[in-house]
Parts: structure tokens; C-alpha cells; sequence
């Protein structure tokens, strides 16, 4: 077991006095038999009235409610301090009618399963079909999990990582045609090509630890594809690497602007501007 410090610091600057509405807040990470949560504190301000729940998927989502008091400053700051438990992540067992690919999951996953292997780009599938053309052929005998591997490797090789501050996500074919993305990009071809071949995908959302940034962090994002008999196995196109000890689930969806770590309104004749900070580290 390893423990990581996690501090997220969000500050949304107004040009003028405004008033704040209700804000969705999803940063504290996820639980799991590979990470627990030792301690979390969140600070806002202005003082917020916090209710927490957990949505469809089962995240922690904070609903913050604010008094109509105007403000020009929205400060949102968190620290998490996580145990690491998930040290070999390719301690798995794939069910025996799934090692090999293609296959086609039970009856009752399917039924579960369905939103998660539908198309989010209708028309562009010929493009990302085309695409996987690049890297497997339907006449190759492969593993399942080999096959997503090296899909995984081939978007790292092949594409080039750009840091984008716009909000949202390209599609998978501005990003084929691009040749660039950001991360949540990336995970998102990925998650297409995924349900080209019939496999359940869903987005991540959350934090990476890189030893080499001891000032710095950032958010991150990658995808999960449902093994049967392992479960959601975490696949990060932008490290070209499966997912392991290094990176802390936050949020988990069906598309990827359904996990925004802090997403609200506020009301005034007022430009925002945004400023972030995150820090990942051992502890």
C-alpha cells in the first residue's frame, strides 16, 4: 500500500460583482477495494451549504448552495489523502469466452451493459472502423486484452499529446484527422473504437501521479473497457499504458461531459476567468 497527497485548487475571478447558483462538485475520488480514501477536506469560499449524494454511476457529487451574496471570487479547494492498493494491475482473470477476441458478453451484462457499447458519433464509426484497420486486422487471431492494449499503444505512438484549456472534447474523427488531443481526447477515440468492436467503454475521470512533476500536476482522463470476469479495466491512451498504482479515479460516464470537476452558473454582467492548480504526491 502507497499512500498520495492530492491537492486541487479551482478559483473562478470575476470582472464584477456576481451571484453564485448552485455548483455540482466532483472531486472526491472513488472507493474500491485498490483505493480508499484516508482523509478528505474541501474548503469554498464563499461559505457554501454542501449535500452530498451519489448519482446514477456512483460518484460523490456535492451540490454547493450559496447565499445571493455578490462575490467576485469563487474559491473551491480540496486535499485528499489516498491509500494505493492496486500495485499489480495485471493481477486479473479474463473469463474463459472472453480472452480471445471477438466474443459476445451474456445476456444479462449486455442488457447492462448496452448505453455503454452504443455509438457516441453517429456517421464517424466508417472513420474509426477504418482506423483500427491501421494497427489489427479481423484475420488476426488476438486476446482481448492484447487487442486493447495495443490500441492504447497506438494512439500514444501515433498521435501527439496537446494540452487544450477549451472546454469539451473532440471527436474521434477531428482527432484522427488533427493527429492531436488532449487527454480526455484520446480516451475518447479510444472509447469509439472500443464500441466499434463491441465492447463496453466509459470515460475517467481523475488525477495522475508523475514522479518527474513535484510542483505540478494536473487533471487526467482515460477510458475503461468491461472484461467479463475482470470487471472495468482502466486503459490510458495518453501514457500508452493500462492503468495501475498511478492514477486516482475521480468520476466514471457514459460521455465525457457528463464529469466536469466543478460545474455551475452564476448570475451578473461579469467575464470569468479560471485558474487551477493541482498537486500530486507521495505521503
Amino acid at each position: 500500500m502507497q499512500r498520495y497527497k492530492i491537492v486541487h485548487h479551482t478559483y473562478y475571478n470575476f470582472s464584477a460583482p456576481v451571484t453564485l447558483g448552485l455548483h455540482e462538485l466532483l472531486l472526491r475520488p472513488r472507493e474500491d477495494h485498490a483505493q480508499r480514501i484516508q482523509s478528505f477536506d474541501l474548503r469554498i469560499t464563499p461559505e457554501a451549504t454542501l449535500l452530498w449524494h451519489r448519482d446514477v454511476e456512483g460518484n460523490s457529487m456535492a451540490i454547493a448552495s450559496f447565499e445571493p451574496l455578490p462575490t467576485q471570487q469563487l474559491a473551491v479547494e480540496s486535499e485528499v489523502i489516498i491509500q494505493q492498493y492496486n500495485e499489480d494491475p495485471l493481477d486479473f482473470i479474463v473469463a474463459d469466452y472472453a480472452v480471445h477476441y471477438p466474443f459476445a458478453y451474456l445476456d444479462d451484462d449486455r442488457a447492462l451493459l448496452a448505453p455503454y457499447a452504443a455509438a457516441g458519433s453517429p456517421g464517424g464509426h466508417g472513420k474509426v472502423k477504418t482506423w483500427i484497420g491501421s494497427f489489427w486486422r479481423a484475420t488476426e487471431s488476438i486476446q482481448t486484452y492484447s487487442l486493447l492494449l495495443r490500441m492504447t499503444q497506438h494512439i500514444h505512438a501515433t498521435l501527439k499529446y496537446q494540452m487544450r484549456e477549451q472546454p469539451g472534447v473532440q471527436s474521434a474523427e477531428q482527432t484522427l484527422a488533427r493527429g492531436t488531443g488532449s487527454c480526455r481526447d484520446f480516451a475518447y477515440l479510444f472509447m469509439q473504437a472500443a464500441t466499434c468492436l463491441g465492447l463496453a467503454a466509459r470515460f475517467v475521470s481523475g488525477y495522475l501521479y508523475v514522479p518527474q512533476l513535484t510542483q505540478s500536476g494536473s487533471t487526467h482522463a482515460w477510458a475503461e473497457v468491461y472484461l467479463p470476469g475482470a470487471g472495468w479495466l482502466g486503459f490510458d491512451p495518453t501514457t500508452g499504458a493500462i492503468v495501475g498504482a498511478d492514477h486516482f479515479p475521480v468520476a466514471v460516464a457514459r460521455l465525457p461531459e457528463s464529469v466536469p470537476p466543478i460545474a455551475g452558473a452564476f448570475s451578473g454582467a461579469a467575464q470569468s476567468t479560471l485558474e487551477v492548480g493541482v498537486w500530486v504526491s507521495c505521503c
